[in-house]
């Protein structure tokens, strides 16, 4: 029996092949008196493979009946194509049909919106849109690995349950095995010392805190996995659930970061560029024509490092009003940010050294000590893309950082030990994957570069 044989495969073939088998979705078909020209994908290029099916093929009427997105086997001999638009084509000795697909199948040859596939998130994948766009998440996801790893990084598995709030935010979702109708009680509030874990827990908003303590352990590390976070935001830009990239190194100051930083983007979106040129090319002409240009200008140019100071004089200077006015201990706005990578510089940059006031308890404060080692690299298109920081290794300030932001030194007390049995300087940062969907395929909501995504009000898959 012939081995199925994938199809991105078969159009890249230097010469015919005698006997093929394919396995795929029926994407078209179109008849004559003598033959039908059947469209097939089988998920592994954006290109379909056209199937040639003689009349003179045994069960010829049952092909006629083959509908729009059945699963179909066929085998044949892979033949130069006599008409245009393709290489190759199968002319079929045998077609069967794996599983059919009724009348009300919803993605017939015809436009849908994103709104319309979101409702039906489990069959957008067959688009060629969204086939596309998960293509290339899988491939990015490869590519982060291989940056690390040849940078002898080791990969952390950082835990997802957690009793600890990286943020301090408190924007997390509560994980507990008790009886939500008669949970036990004390002094008239839940007794969270009979749960399982016997207290609070919750799905971690990141593994940075965790990484750290390998980083002063193994040197350098990183973290690829899933981070949560209840923000009631309906927004283009949030996800309850998304993907982080996040690396520590020890011995690395906030200039060793932000350089590993650009390092990081510059290198994954060139591998996009190269492995991905196929399904890229469909996102440049019909999602954000100016794509190519964006990400060959992220590739060539160097980053822009400016100070958070800097980026507030100038956004106060400019001449284009904002809906979020800037001044020194404000957080800078997505508006802000692309003003600065779009407008004023046209190229990436990284703005660092924030206030302390806006950002966590973990960053290093600097010698000024209004200000903190911390470092957001921001790309056109986006806008932050990257946010990172030298962490605090100095337990004395560590503990003066807590008091000041209220958290209970014994939710952290395994943090600052590690600050006290041989504390060594080190800075990390988290890369928003989905952000970086985002900016490589020109796609501007987060829903539509995960595949399930959840959202306030929208678990149904």
């Amino acid at each position: 029996m012939n081995k199925r044989i994938k199809i991105n495969r078969l159009l890249n073939a230097e010469s015919p092949m005698k006997r093929v088998l394919v396995k795929g979705w029926v994407r078209t078909r179109r008849d004559s008196k003598t033959f039908s020209f059947i469209e097939i994908n089988d998920g592994s290029c954006l290109r379909n493979m056209q199937i040639v099916a003689d009349a003179s093929l045994p069960d010829y009427e049952e092909v006629g009946k083959i509908s729009t997105g059945s699963a179909v086997s066929v085998s044949g001999a892979l033949v130069e194509s006599k008409g245009g638009g393709q290489k190759w084509e199968i002319l079929a000795d045998e077609i069967t049909v794996i599983g059919t697909a009724p009348e009300t199948y919803p993605l017939q040859k015809k436009r849908h919106t994103d709104e319309y596939l979101r409702t039906i998130a489990h069959l957008r994948p067959r688009t060629n849109k969204y086939g596309a766009v998960f293509r290339i998440r899988s491939e990015l996801s490869w590519a982060v690995h291989k940056f690390f790893k040849e940078k002898g990084f080791h990969h952390i598995h950082t835990p997802i349950l957690t009793g600890s709030d990286c943020e301090g935010a408190g924007s997390l979702f509560r994980v507990t095995a008790l009886d939500l109708e008669n949970p036990p009680k004390q002094d008239g509030k839940i007794d969270f010392s009979e749960d399982f874990f016997g207290t609070e827990a919750n799905l971690t908003v990141s593994g940075q805190l965790s990484a750290e303590m390998f980083a002063l352990s193994l040197g350098d590390v990183y973290t690829f996995g899933p981070a949560f976070r209840a923000e009631n935001s309906n927004t283009r830009r949030h996800a309850a659930e998304f993907w982080m990239v996040e690396p520590e190194m020890a011995f690395c100051d906030i200039h060793g970061d932000m350089d590993l930083a650009e390092e990081l983007i510059r290198c994954l979106v060139g591998h996009a560029l190269r492995e991905c040129a196929e399904d890229l090319e469909l996102f440049a002409k019909f999602v954000d024509k100016s794509l190519m240009t964006t990400l060959e200008g992220i590739v060539q140019n160097e980053f822009v490092r400016l100070p958070y100071r800097d980026a507030v004089s100038i956004l106060q200077k400019a001449s284009q009003p904002f809906e979020y006015p800037v001044e020194f201990g404000t957080d800078l706005q997505t508006e802000h940010e692309r003003y600065l990578t779009e407008k004023h510089f046209k190229k990436p940059l990284i703005v660092y050294d924030y206030p302390k006031s806006i950002k966590p308890f973990y960053m290093r404060v600097n010698d000024d000590g209004d200000t903190v080692g911390a470092m957001d690299a921001l790309v056109p298109g986006i806008g932050e893309i990257i946010g990172g920081s030298a962490r605090e290794e100095r337990p004395d300030v560590l503990k003066h950082r807590m008091l000041e932001l209220g958290l209970p030194e014994k939710d952290y007390w395994w943090y600052l030990e590690s600050r006290i049995f041989g504390s060594a300087p080190h800075s990390g940062f988290g890369l928003g994957f989905e952000r970086l969907m985002m900016l490589v395929t020109g796609v501007n909501n987060i829903r539509d570069v995960v595949p399930f995504p959840r959202t306030p009000k929208n678990i149904e898959f």
